[in-house]
């Protein structure tokens, strides 16, 4: 650790000038005295009084002051906070005190960042416990009920087998979006980037979710009708998961007879956005800064009896983000919710 004096000329010049006055007065009312009086030998002894005095005082206040604040920084550094360890000792009170506060204010941000991150963490675990839980015991009722005599009843053993079977199918869905999510956080998941046509990849997942959809008579529709491809840059799988996450989840908080429909809208010269817009039950503004946490349910309750992972908007907003795209949310509670994102446009198509 090195040493930066920023000397403290001002207090050293003054003090000395108050010793040298002194002194210098006197010396001067003794020489008048007991003395002949001369004015050489006043301003030589002034010189040198105040010489020796500035000296004195400007080495002896910066060691006090060294010292001090050495130990400050010694205590610091038990922080081990790699910025002051890396910093020059400096013995100016105002630098010192700038710098202290600066390290304050940055370690209370750090201790509130772990707060949340903590509280996070705490959440996140309860979340998994519960979400692996409910399958888990669920299978394990089936296969105990089966165990203890239901085996005989070939009804019944198809019956919960089949159920039993559905819990595992939940299990390994919550495992692998776990997993995916996991991979885009890391950046070990690797993208197939090609161009494709955006408006066939949201058609086709029309196709996959009308049954389900016409569960709830839900129609699924695009706001126009596209006559030509509209191609984008993606990896074409991933994107596919976006929408149908999306579709899906439209169709779990839609109402009766309502409708989603998919619009796919120039942004700027390099960029389309792809909105879905639905005439749900609509979202609460304090539940929208966290729609895209793991596992975070709007409805804890009812969102569980339509099944689904928890994770679906989580590896949306991941996806979305690992293309270095940008996802949006606009909703109204009690009217609906339009989700976007935005893609790059194909060269083909760039004006």
């Amino acid at each position: 650790m090195t040493i930066n004096f920023k000397k403290t000329y001002r207090f050293a010049v003054k003090s000395a000038l108050y010793i040298t006055l002194f002194s210098t007065g006197l010396v001067g009312f003794l020489t008048h005295l007991f003395f002949t009086f001369s004015y050489q030998f006043c301003l030589f002894f002034a010189f040198s009084i105040a010489t020796f005095s500035f000296v004195v005082i400007q080495y002896r206040v910066e060691r006090f002051i060294y010292k001090k604040v050495k130990k400050i920084y010694d205590d610091v550094s038990l922080l081990e906070s790699s910025t002051f360890r890396n910093q020059p000792i400096t013995t100016d009170m105002a630098t010192l005190t700038r710098e202290v506060k600066k390290f304050a204010t940055d370690k209370k941000l750090e201790i509130e960042t772990l707060k949340v991150r903590e509280e996070y963490r705490r959440e996140f675990l309860g979340n998994v416990s519960h979400e692996l839980k409910t399958p888990l015991f669920m299978v394990q009722g089936y296969l105990s009920t089966l165990i203890d005599g239901a085996m005989s009843d070939k009804t019944i053993r198809k019956k919960y087998l089949e159920r039993a079977e559905k819990g595992v199918e939940r299990l390994i869905y919550i495992v692998q979006d776990l997993d995916m999510i996991s991979k885009l956080e890391i950046g070990d998941l690797n993208l197939e980037i090609a161009e494709f046509d955006i408006v066939k990849l949201v058609q086709n997942v029309f196709d996959l979710l009308e049954m389900k959809a016409s569960k709830k008579d839900i129609l699924l529709m695009f706001d126009m009708k596209y006559n030509k491809p509209i191609m984008v840059v993606g990896d074409q799988e991933k994107i596919q998961q976006v929408v149908m996450n999306l579709i899906v989840n439209s169709i779990k908080y839609g109402k009766l007879k309502g409708s989603t429909e998919v619009s796919i809208e120039d942004l700027t010269d390099e960029k389309v956005i792809v909105r879905v817009t639905d005439n749900g039950e609509g979202i609460e503004k304090k539940n929208i800064p966290r729609l895209f946490e793991r596992f975070y349910r709007v409805d804890k309750s009812g969102a569980r009896t339509e099944g689904g992972s928890g994770l679906g908007l989580s590896i949306v907003k991941h996806i979305i983000e690992a293309h270095d795209e940008k996802i949006y949310v606009d909703s109204t509670f009690g009217v609906g919710s339009e989700f976007s994102f935005t893609l790059e446009k194909a060269k083909t198509t760039k004006k």
